[in-house]
């Protein structure tokens, strides 16, 4: 049994190396027609080179799991802005996705919290189709669209859970057939348990990315010795191994925020749930710290007994 580690956007080992550089519709507005392609131009380049640099790096460190921004492009979505971002740069979104698939990589990407199906509004339900299409957009121009996820959550609640998710069921219904297929599912830490998200990616048939510290803050009243082995369930189709989110809190009094590092005694009774179903599946950090923290976890758990580290960031249980 093997778990695969990887961790989200921005690689803070390297310096000056974000790639999610951005550029506001405010500024954007205030510039004449040239500066505003240009500086589109500019901004979308440095953060594909500062990703391909990341690539490499994750490499050099033998990690397989990356999280990629979703801010690659600036104002990608923004109905006043006409930039063609695959067409300009489509050399370049190749050569990432040709270092993805030589070096066995698995890349997601996770579209913000207002990405949503679940709103009564109708332009939020379209806002939201639009911003997936991009997100897949991405992966398809990398070649990469088979191998990886767009994670998001089922939405809010609006003082009324059960027409919440029935509006999720209607609007889902909007979202191209190709975009859904690489659709993934999260529980959050406040609205949807494991057990609610699960029963909606099972009538979606969508994997459900499963986030422990999520279910901790917000665990419902099943317990996760019997979800789990119906969490990893849902990726049978998917074509990649069930991926988790671990991270553990900042504090008793800010439990739901993300620590710097991953706490390994937090996570530890996870971990020796997993290893009894005896499945493969990767893991996402989340924490402050990214790939260092990342990299001080590996360290961490190659230390204890029946976990060994076989590569920079995959254990062998």
């Amino acid at each position: 049994m093997r778990i695969r580690f990887g961790y989200v956007s921005h690689a803070l080992t390297l310096w000056e190396c974000t790639p999610a550089k951005t550029l506001t519709f405010t500024r954007w507005k205030q510039m004449e027609k040239e500066e505003r392609e240009r500086k589109l131009y500019e901004v979308t380049a440095l953060n594909l080179q500062s990703t391909r640099r990341i690539l490499y790096y994750n490499i050099a460190q033998e990690i397989q799991m990356y999280r990629m921004s979703s801010s690659l492009v600036p104002l990608a979505t923004h109905p006043e802005v006409d930039f063609d971002y695959i067409g300009l740069f489509r050399e370049q979104w190749k050569e990432l996705g040709d270092i993805v698939r030589q070096n066995n990589m698995r890349v997601s990407m996770h579209p913000n919290q207002f990405t949503l199906f679940t709103s009564d509004k109708p332009h939020i339900t379209e806002n939201a189709v639009l911003d997936m299409e991009y997100h897949y957009s991405i992966l398809e121009a990398m070649g990469v669209q088979d191998r990886g996820n767009l994670n998001i959550h089922v939405g809010g609640a609006y003082g009324d859970k059960s027409a919440a998710v029935e509006r999720f069921h209607e609007n889902i219904k909007q979202l191209p057939a190709h975009v859904k297929a690489r659709m993934t599912l999260e529980n959050d830490d406040k609205t949807y348990t494991t057990a609610e998200t699960l029963a909606v990616c099972q009538r979606h048939t969508i994997p459900l990315v499963f986030d422990y510290h999520h279910h901790m803050a917000n665990p419902g009243e099943e317990p996760l010795e019997e979800l789990l082995p119906q969490v990893f369930d849902t990726w049978e189709h998917f074509g990649v191994v069930p991926k988790v989110h671990l991270s553990s809190p900042r504090s008793e009094k800010e439990f739901r925020a993300h620590a710097d590092y991953v706490a390994l005694e937090f996570i530890k009774p996870f971990l020796t749930l997993a290893k009894s179903l005896g499945r493969d599946f990767d893991v996402m950090l989340e924490s402050k710290q990214k790939d260092k923290a990342l990299l001080q976890l590996m360290e961490d758990i190659g230390k204890l007994r029946g976990y060994k580290r076989v590569r920079g960031a995959e254990i062998e249980l």
